[in-house]
């Protein structure tokens, strides 16, 4: 039996390793890899198996994951996205100060809180597309050094700082990246990184990300902090869970989109066919016509991970006056009247079951009534595929932080949750009787 902070060690080694969707992705590549999963191309025929396990990937930040049973008779899908709020490197970078500093260019990626950006070491990830003399190979990037800083401006220039500041992303969150002088440019740096000469890079998608690695604290190691807790912790137990699965009667997926902190709408993200193209070339490799995959989706059910938000120590007339979940309190259910979150009373009654049975603890999570809430990725992958869906997480603070904090024990609270689902097979009867097996 696996401990909470042995999980959360290793949750914190994935979250240290993946500083960007693109390193992320290809970190559960590796994952699967090792685990015996075959890796497929959309651009290529499939052939799919039963007892079989495979994956595919999109855009090189996105993936899905499955494993086939012998007689499939549902999907048991969770989702989660690769992607966080941050900082992208804008094209030219570079912008020199009276030939005695030269700065980065950059623009907002999501909803992030900028003042966790500043004054700490930060570097660069993401990926390059590079020349060669077939045409454009893709290489990943990580300047695995201390590179850039933001710097604060002094509290004798602006006075009024802790009274309130409004930052201005184009001029107080650009990062310096040097002292002037005649060194080696922002791009030789990055080419550097992977090896290549600056002129055969043609384009880039890079982030910056923090230096700070995870850390386990609190009086008796309850806390963990780290980048990208959402929405990683979700993508990393979620894919876990789906290795450690025991076969159901349910072809089971984890599906790790991209762009949920921008809407979704991309063809890696939960509103792309992405899904619903995985599902569809599964049934045909299985001999299903459409009526036979639309009987599977009948009986289907997805859950939606995506973190929700603690009660906050110092601002607990934040929450709910009647729902208040805590760091390490159990598993999230998440619900909105307006369906930001898709749980319903199906789906609600469906998930808590499997928890009750397999005794993980779990906690519900409603906004304020005068707050609105985020949204995630479930309500938008039902434009593609409407089957049962519940919204989960874990309760966590500082979300959308550079530096977020959650609970050592709601690690393994969350794995455990999302693995008593895999081992189960919901079915639906015709008279709204689900049978959980």
């Amino acid at each position: 039996m696996i401990k909470s902070i042995d999980f959360t060690n290793e949750l914190i080694g994935f979250l240290d390793k993946s500083p960007v969707n693109f390193i992320a992705v290809n970190n559960f590549k590796e994952m699967l890899v090792s685990r015996g999963y075959t890796e497929l191309k959309e651009s290529e025929e499939w052939d799919v198996k039963a007892d079989g396990n495979y994956f595919v990937t999109r855009n090189g930040s996105a993936v899905i994951a499955f494993r086939m049973p012998e007689s499939p008779e549902a999907f048991a899908i969770i989702a989660a996205h690769s992607d966080s709020p941050g900082l992208k490197i804008k094209p030219n970078a570079e912008i020199r100060v009276e030939d005695r500093y030269v700065k980065l260019n950059v623009e907002q990626y999501g909803g992030l809180i900028m003042s966790t950006w500043f004054d700490r070491p930060l570097s660069v990830a993401g990926r390059a597309a590079v020349k060669t003399k077939n045409g454009i190979e893709m290489k990943l990037v990580n300047i695995d050094r201390d590179l850039l800083v933001i710097p604060s401006l002094a509290i004798h220039m602006n006075r009024s700082v802790n009274d309130g500041c409004a930052f201005n992303i184009q001029k107080d969150l650009l990062p310096l990246f040097s002292g002037g002088g005649k060194g080696k440019t922002f791009i030789e740096t990055v080419a550097d990184s992977i090896g290549v000469k600056a002129d055969d890079i043609i384009g880039t998608d890079l982030f910056l990300y923090t230096r700070v690695p995870g850390k386990v604290w609190g009086r008796d190691n309850e806390f963990f902090s780290s980048q990208r807790i959402d929405d990683l912790q979700c993508a990393y137990t979620g894919m876990r869970a789906l290795i450690d699965s025991k076969p159901t009667k349910s072809v089971k997926m984890c599906c790790v989109f991209d762009n949920e902190e921008v809407g979704s709408g991309t063809k890696q993200g939960a509103k792309s066919t992405f899904m619903h193209d995985v599902m569809i070339r599964v049934c045909k490799c299985l001999g299903m016509d459409e009526s036979g995959m639309l009987r599977m989706l009948a009986s289907s059910f997805m859950v939606s991970a995506d973190n929700g938000h603690a009660v906050h120590p110092n601002y607990a007339d934040k929450a709910c006056p009647t729902n208040r979940p805590y760091v390490n309190g159990g598993v999230l259910v998440k619900y909105n009247a307006q369906q930001k979150y898709t749980t319903d009373a199906v789906s609600e009654g469906i998930f808590l079951k499997i928890c009750e049975d397999a005794k993980v603890p779990y906690q519900r999570y409603v906004n304020r009534s005068d707050i609105l809430g985020g949204s995630t990725l479930g309500n938008l992958s039902t434009e593609q595929v409407s089957i049962n869906t519940v919204d989960i997480g874990t309760a966590q603070l500082a979300m959308h932080s550079a530096y977020e904090t959650a609970g050592v024990d709601d690690a393994l609270h969350l794995y455990n949750g999302m693995k008593a689902f895999y081992d189960v097979s919901i079915t639906a009867k015709s008279d709204g009787v689900y049978n959980i097996d």
